[in-house]
């Protein structure tokens, strides 16, 4: 099991009522709907006009950990409603804390989405669905939630990942793990800093995974300016097709990431803030009851314009097809 605490930063009550109405006023100005296009336009200008104190609070992960956690958010259990049993059965549920996280996300860089998944959204609802219970995928929930980087597949992942909870009354805990508190010898980087085998897509994209061309392979591990990073995604990962020497670096390289991995369980209110370049993030089995009360998380995904943390190499491969959009204006 899991060890360790996450770093914290707090929201004054001052803070989280100023990033409450500027969503709710955003919500006014459009509609009321988080997937109007005014609302993305309007996104990036709103976000600049946040407060000194919200913008240090969005600053750059800055501890070994590559993650913290943000308090001084409320959810009002009653007034979100009960967890859909789908993310398509959300709906309009809990858009003033899209909002809310889709200005968190716009302070950080800039906000993305994938047209191939939840329709895309700039928010997703992260909640477990009946008949996907043992799929690595978010909607699962009786199996563990691998270890990975998010959308490992794909060049044009977030360099950020939040993670917004609605809903944890069974305190289930999200998992993750930093590549910069791993130890590992200086041959195993070196087997692993090669281009051996690809990521695939995972389930949650059925489109990319029948895309046609072929798969590229790329480097679990380099360096970057900063120091390790990381692109990572073992149930995805053909490791059967590695020579044996490459398959037990890959297997150290998953002890020591357990080895040094936390476990965040989040209190409604609470947003996890991710480097997807340095964590990989998981999720313990729970129980799911499908009558409401289930956990609930909102989702966004962020790049950070000119951040270098990734081989060059990277900008030449396809994707599988799938298009990332952004939020700007």
């Amino acid at each position: 099991m899991p060890t360790g605490s996450a770093p914290v930063r707090t929201l004054s009550p001052h803070a989280a009522a100023e990033l409450t109405a500027a969503a709710e006023k955003l919500l006014i100005e459009t509609a009321g709907s988080t997937t109007d296009p005014a609302l993305l336009r309007q996104l990036p200008f709103s976000a600049s006009e946040l407060s000194d104190e919200v913008r240090h609070a969005c600053r750059p992960v800055d501890t070994p950990e590559g993650l913290y956690v943000l308090r001084g958010l409320e959810v009002d259990d009653s007034a979100v409603g009960p967890t859909p049993a789908h993310w398509s059965r959300v709906g309009d549920a809990g858009a003033l804390h899209d909002v809310v996280l889709m200005l968190l996300s716009a302070a950080m860089g800039t906000p993305i989405a994938w047209a191939g998944q939840q329709e895309g959204r700039f928010v997703h609802n992260i909640v477990p669905s009946p008949g996907h219970e043992e799929e690595q995928t978010g909607a699962s929930s009786s199996v563990l939630l691998s270890p990975h980087t998010e959308d490992a597949f794909h060049p044009g992942r977030a360099h950020l990942l939040l993670l917004s909870c609605m809903r944890n009354h069974d305190a289930v805990a999200t998992t993750a793990a930093s590549i910069r508190q791993v130890q590992l010898s200086d041959a195993d980087r070196e087997l692993l800093g090669r281009r051996v085998l690809p990521i695939l897509p995972d389930d949650a994209y059925a489109e990319a995974q029948s895309y046609s061309g072929e798969a590229p392979p790329v480097p679990t591990l380099w360096e970057s300016e900063d120091g390790p990073t990381l692109r990572f995604d073992p149930a995805y990962t053909p490791l059967d097709r590695a020579p044996e020497e490459h398959r037990a670096a890959y297997g150290r390289l998953e002890t020591e990431l357990e080895r040094v991995s936390v476990a965040v369980s989040l209190a409604p209110g609470e947003v996890l803030v991710v480097d997807n370049d340095l964590v990989v993030h998981g999720r313990v089995p729970f129980k799911a009851r499908y009558d409401g009360t289930d956990r609930w998380l909102k989702r966004s995904s962020v790049r950070v314009p000119g951040r270098r943390t990734r081989p060059e190499a990277e900008r030449f491969e396809h994707g599988y097809g799938q298009k990332v959009l952004e939020a700007h204006a």
